[in-house]
């Protein structure tokens, strides 16, 4: 009995004798969080903290975190990470202030391109954390505060994930922040994205990025970027659309010859297109330098394929033209080193017969030569009220 009763008095000896330790770093913690200059309050925390780090004091989880959350002069990167970190693994923070840190820690990762999985993970807590926090009845009236805390975590994750390569999670990430925050920088931040994956190639992730900027932003570069890469993956009908929608707000060359080289094959067969599909290969042969000559060329070849008749008369001059060369190479074989005086009555009836036949050729090639310059002239006519309407001189 009596062993017992001194067992329990050194223990209690102990406790009572670790109160005033526990008395003097709560009085300090108390001290430093009543301060109302930042920057004293965070020198204070930082004294508290190196002074009772490890000793099991309540408050050393938010000492950690205010050094990490609050803005005080000096304060660095490895600050963050420090404290942050620290307050992580203390745990026993009320859900606002665990948002603002694991929001904090992961920011930083992101731009030091370090630990970027962890980063990510830390977002995405975040957003848990709000999804949990905003069903609860504790928290009614808070919606607005914990949708901002989701879609800060969504863009947090998005950013990390941006880093670590991870496009296709990156582009559902920075969506679904935009849904909630309505925040046209976080658009702009997945256009920027959107012409980075189209640089590297990464179309199709490109392509899903940009249907989201597109509606948002309207603007000429990310619908004519998407156009692009719509067009890239095959998608010619939806490419076509977003280039002439483009194109209605700024007439280019590239976006012409685009448009002209979609239309074509359906032109060759559809000669209700052909008329618009030479009109924008015309424009694009004078505002496109590099595609200048092709788009001549292609304007020419549909337009020429579209009449019939004069391709009937091409054909019909190829004849003409071999048969008096045939004509020709006879008469020279036969008469060309003779004179008519040697020749016999036969003789001269037959040259007579071949001149008739090259004079009736020659007849017909010009009058085809005549009639395809109708046909030539009125593409020519084209070709200047082209350059008028471009004002090109």
């Amino acid at each position: 009995m009596k062993k017992t009763l001194l067992s329990t008095l050194s223990i209690m000896l102990i406790f009572f004798a670790s109160l005033p330790a526990q008395n003097s770093a709560n009085d300090a913690y108390i001290k430093a969080m009543n301060s109302t200059d930042v920057n004293q309050r965070a020198k204070l925390l930082k004294d508290w903290v190196s002074k009772y780090e490890g000793q099991g004091s309540q408050y050393e989880n938010f000492a950690c975190a205010s050094l990490c959350n609050d803005q005080y002069k000096g304060k660095t990167p490895a600050d963050i990470i420090k404290y942050g970190e620290k307050a992580l693994t203390l745990g026993g923070l009320d859900d606002t202030t665990t948002c603002q840190v694991l929001l904090n820690v992961s920011t930083i990762y992101s731009h030091q391109d370090k630990n970027l999985a962890k980063a990510a993970k830390y977002a995405g807590q975040v957003v848990s954390i709000a999804n949990t926090a905003k069903g609860k009845e504790s928290e009614a009236g808070r919606e607005k505060i914990w949708n901002q805390f989701r879609g800060a975590g969504y863009f947090a994750q998005a950013h990390a994930m941006e880093k670590n390569t991870k496009y296709k999670s990156a582009v559902a990430a920075y969506s679904n922040s935009y849904k909630i925050l309505k925040n046209k920088q976080i658009i702009t931040t997945l256009a920027q994205l959107g012409q980075t994956l189209y640089k590297t190639k990464s179309y199709a992730n490109a392509e899903a990025a940009l249907k989201i900027v597109v509606p948002i932003l309207k603007d000429f570069g990310s619908i004519t970027l998407y156009a692009k890469t719509l067009h890239r993956l095959g998608n010619k009908n939806e490419a076509l659309k977003y280039y002439k929608q483009s194109y209605t707000m700024k007439k280019t060359g590239e976006i012409a010859y685009n448009i002209g080289i979609l239309l074509a094959p359906q032109a060759k067969n559809d000669s209700t297109l052909a008329k618009e599909t030479i009109q924008y290969l015309l424009n694009a042969s004078f505002l496109s330098p590099a595609n200048s000559k092709n788009a001549m060329q292609l304007a020419e070849s549909l337009y020429f394929n579209q009449n019939p008749e004069y391709n009937d008369k091409v054909k019909a001059l190829q004849a003409k033209s071999k048969n008096l060369e045939q004509l020709t190479n006879t008469f020279n074989n036969k008469f060309g080193e003779k004179d008519e005086e040697d020749l016999s009555d036969a003789q001269k009836k037959e040259m007579e017969s071949i001149l008739a036949k090259i004079e009736s050729e020659h007849k017909t090639i010009e009058k085809l030569q005549e009639e395809q310059q109708v046909t030539l002239a009125a593409f020519n006519q084209l070709i200047e009220q082209t350059k008028q309407k471009l004002d090109i001189k």
